[in-house]
């Protein structure tokens, strides 16, 4: 198959396009290279990949529906060429940044999307995958959360352009017969993740010997969910499946103090902690279902939260000479 990816550059993306190289697929990358956080590490991620065969990179902000509909249907191409399937994994990073500038998150997740859709009406690609967030269901009670709990509430405009997207999907799943999947992340983590991340700065400010901080008092609970897990998930949701709205989690909620712990003992050194007031786009509690992924995708996530933060901190170290200085 030829499949298009959008975000190829970012955490997860990357690492979807990986998997799906190593299973042969051609894969047609997409990525804007925004400077929400370090361009340096985007560009790292994107070494690995152009090494490989069957891959290809296209610097293209999917919100500009000019510039990305010729890589659906090159000039020249025959009737029998093109995309098989999108995996829309670019989106603007960053929830807090949300509630200051909620236009590029708008443009970025939700006109992105419809820009995506639209072509895939217009060329025939019959199926999409939207990779959406845990942030959808905003302040719930104390889970686990199933995809079919209220999602009409989100805390940031984050969350309210990734809900959007959600429902442009069924839209054109509905109008126009396209084989639609949501995925709905939960904390991201692992090896080469976003510098503005929880574990990410946690993992340099200790090794560094500097202050982290925290926001609140580190009893609230993440759903933390290894990066591998997240994209083999992503993998298996290209599969025909109508309309589907997914989990993909590590169904384990960590006390956030509780996995600075981990740091530290990984690390060998003592986290200095600085607390500070807990930022209003911040939910105390967040906890997936993951049956759904279990019966519809023969999913489960297979790496434990004291492996992970292990492989991130080994990672961390083999770089850290540059990673000290991702922002």
């Amino acid at each position: 198959m030829s499949i298009l990816v959008t975000g190829c550059a970012g955490f997860i993306g990357s690492n979807v396009s990986r998997l799906l190289l190593e299973a042969g697929h051609v894969v047609l990358g997409l990525d804007n290279l925004n400077d929400a956080y370090s361009v340096r590490l985007k560009r790292w991620r994107l070494s690995r990949l152009e090494s490989q065969p069957g891959f290809s990179f296209h610097e293209i902000d999917i919100s500009d529906y000019r510039a990305t509909r010729p890589v659906f249907k090159p000039a020249g191409s025959s009737a029998g060429d093109g995309v098989s399937a999108v995996i829309n994994l670019g989106a603007r990073a960053g929830v807090r940044y949300s509630v200051e500038n909620p236009w590029a998150y708008y443009e970025a997740n939700t006109l992105g999307t419809l820009n995506l859709l639209e072509l895939c009406r217009e060329f025939g690609v019959r199926k999409f995958v939207l990779a959406s967030t845990s942030t959808v269901y905003g302040a719930q009670p104390p889970g686990p959360f199933k995809e079919d709990a209220h999602s009409s509430r989100p805390l940031t405009p984050y969350a309210a352009s990734k809900k959007a997207a959600e429902t442009l999907l069924y839209s054109f799943h509905h109008l126009h017969g396209l084989d639609a999947t949501v995925l709905r992340y939960f904390t991201v983590y692992g090896p080469a993740g976003r510098p503005d991340m929880s574990i990410f700065r946690f993992v340099r400010g200790i090794t560094e010997r500097e202050p982290i901080t925290v926001f609140g008092d580190g009893t609230q609970q993440r759903d933390f969910t290894y990066v591998d897990d997240v994209a083999r998930g992503t993998v298996l949701a290209v599969r025909p499946l109508g309309y589907e709205t997914i989990n993909i989690g590590n169904d384990r909620p960590i006390v956030l103090n509780d996995v600075i712990a981990m740091i530290e003992r990984s690390v060998g050194e003592e986290a200095r902690i600085e607390y500070k007031e807990m930022h209003a786009a911040d939910a105390m509690f967040n906890w997936a279902d993951v049956s759904s992924a279990g019966k519809l995708l023969d999913w489960s996530p297979t790496v434990g939260i004291e492996d992970g933060v292990q492989r991130t901190v080994n990672w961390y170290k083999e770089n850290r000479d540059w990673a000290k200085y991702l922002v």
